[in-house]
């Protein structure tokens, strides 16, 4: 633990609440390209946004709806919805998020936030916030070459860029969902840690590959102390 020098962190559910804007943000995306919210086809949709959370959005859409232009059209409704959600400030940060990670940057270390939102809707968050400057760098999935979690391409991009770590080794990656852990379990990082404030459980988390589940990102001061 002494040894983490980087500390790549999720945002939507890991250090930001955003009390499901995804979910009522799908549902506008799906309405817009003729899926009805009380359909079965919306439900079996919705479940597996749910299933997929950490995903690149993209991807989700990809999935499906199989036809790119589809695709597209439904993630731009997707990042516009979630975007007036945000813009209505109905996001706030995890209690005790942004103290941690000054913590940790008081502390000597290196701390990145990942999202698997568009730059648009990355920046958006973290204008509401007040975000721009807690951290170094921010990293979306096209700054990592296009492919989001759960690759370990924003992990490694992070490592890359930051120079902070020697060894992949001396890399936390920290996130609420089981893509998270499984990119950070890819990546080769020394600690994968989830967290209980977002969209998966201890027991999804653990076996995508934790080596740590906490309560909050507050506590990951203490951990890596």
């Amino acid at each position: 633990m002494t040894d983490i020098r980087l500390v790549v962190l999720d945002m939507a559910g890991t250090t930001v609440a955003d009390g499901g804007l995804v979910e009522r943000a799908f549902a506008a995306a799906a309405a817009e390209l003729g899926v009805r919210p009380d359909s079965a086809d919306h439900a079996e949709k919705l479940a597996y946004v749910r299933a997929t959370m950490g995903e690149s959005k993209i991807s989700v859409f990809r999935h499906l709806f199989g036809d790119e232009s589809l695709a597209q059209r439904g993630n731009a409704a997707f990042e516009k919805a979630y975007g007036e959600l945000v813009d209505e400030g109905l996001i706030s940060e995890v209690p005790g998020a942004r103290a941690a990670v000054e913590e940790l940057r008081a502390d000597g270390l290196t701390v990145v936030l990942t999202t698997g939102f568009a730059r648009v809707t990355q920046d958006a968050i973290l204008d509401a916030l007040g975000w721009r400057d807690l951290v170094p760098l921010t990293l979306c999935p096209a700054d990592a070459g296009g492919r989001g979690r759960p690759y370990p391409d924003m992990v490694l991009e992070a490592f890359v860029r930051t120079r902070a770590a020697e060894d992949v080794r001396q890399v936390a990656v920290v996130g609420d969902t089981s893509y998270d852990m499984l990119s950070g379990v890819r990546a080769g990082a020394g600690l994968v840690a989830g967290v209980l404030t977002g969209a998966h459980d201890g027991t999804a988390l653990r076996a995508a590959g934790a080596t740590h589940v906490l309560g909050s990102v507050a506590e990951l001061p203490a951990l890596l102390s």
